[in-house]
C-alpha cells in the first residue's frame, strides 16, 4: 500500500500517483481478503519533511491482526523505535540507509526491511546483485527488490532482476513491482524470491491475496491458506 499521509495512492513508475482511497479502509479490506503482511509505505513523507504517522500504525495494529511493515519519513533511530512501539511489526527503511548497521544491532535484523529500488539506468543487472549484498552484510533482515520501470505497469515482475538479487543474499526478498497475476507471483518465486508484493493487482482487479495464495498452493508453492 503506498500512501500520502492517510489517503492510498497509486502511480506508475514512481511517478503521478493518484488517489484511490483511504488508507485504513483499505487495510481493513485487504485484511479480510487473507494478505499474509501490510507493506504500508508513506511515499510522501521524506519528501515533505514529515515523520512516520504514529497514530495511523496504532490504528491499523489494532484493526488488522496481521502483520505490519511500516516506512516513509523514517530519518533516526527515534523513529523506527517509536513504529514498533506503536505497533509495526518490523520498519521499512528506504533513504536513510546508512541507519541500517546501528538499527540492526539495536532492533534486531528481523524488525529492519530495507527498498532496494532500482532504476537500471545501463547499469548490469551485477550493480543491483553489488547493492543487494551491500544491504545484507550492513544488517538488513529483508530486502524489498522494487523495479522502477515495472511499477504500476502490470507488466509482469523483472524476474532477471529478482534472480540476480536472490543469489546475490542469504536473506529474504520480496519481489515488487509490476505483478499483473497469480501467474506472475509463482514465476517469481521460483526465480528465488521469498514472497511477492502486489499493489495495482490488487486494486484493480478482483484478484485477492487469498486467491494468490490457493494458486500458489496448488502449483507447489507452500502458501497460507484460510
Amino acid at each position: 500500500m503506498l500512501v500520502r499521509g492517510r489517503t492510498l495512492v497509486k502511480g506508475r513508475q514512481f511517478a503521478g500517483d493518484r488517489s484511490i482511497g483511504h488508507a485504513q479502509q483499505a487495510a481493513r479490506v485487504h485484511a479480510m481478503r487473507g494478505v499474509d503482511e501490510l507493506l504500508i509505505l508513506d511515499i510522501g513523507a521524506t519528501a515533505e519533511g514529515r515523520g512516520p504517522d504514529l497514530d495511523m500504525v496504532r490504528a491499523l495494529s489494532e484493526a488488522c491482526f496481521i502483520p505490519i511493515t511500516v516506512g516513509g519519513g523514517v530519518k533516526s533511530l527515534a523513529d523506527i523505535d517509536a513504529l514498533l512501539r506503536a505497533g509495526s511489526d518490523k520498519v521499512c527503511i528506504g533513504t536513510r540507509k546508512d541507519l541500517i548497521p546501528e538499527a540492526a544491532a539495536r532492533f534486531g535484523s528481523q524488525a529492519i526491511v530495507v527498498s532496494f529500488d532500482w532504476r537500471g539506468n545501463g547499469f548490469p543487472l551485477e550493480h543491483a546483485a553489488v547493492n543487494a549484498k551491500f544491504l545484507a552484510q550492513g544488517g538488513a533482515g529483508e530486502i524489498i527488490v522494487q523495479s522502477v520501470k515495472r511499477d504500476g505497469t502490470m507488466q509482469g515482475y523483472d524476474l532477471d532482476l529478482i534472480e540476480v538479487v536472490s543469489n546475490a543474499v542469504d536473506i529474504p526478498v520480496i519481489a515488487s513491482g509490476g505483478c499483473s497475476g497469480y501467474a506472475d507471483m509463482h514465476e517469481a518465486i521460483k526465480r528465488g524470491a521469498s514472497g511477492v508484493a502486489a499493489g495495482a493487482l490488487f486494486a484493480f482487479t478482483d484478484a485477492t491475496p487469498r486467491g494468490a495464495a490457493q494458486y500458489l498452493h496448488e502449483h507447489g508453492i507452500p502458501a497460507r491458506l484460510q
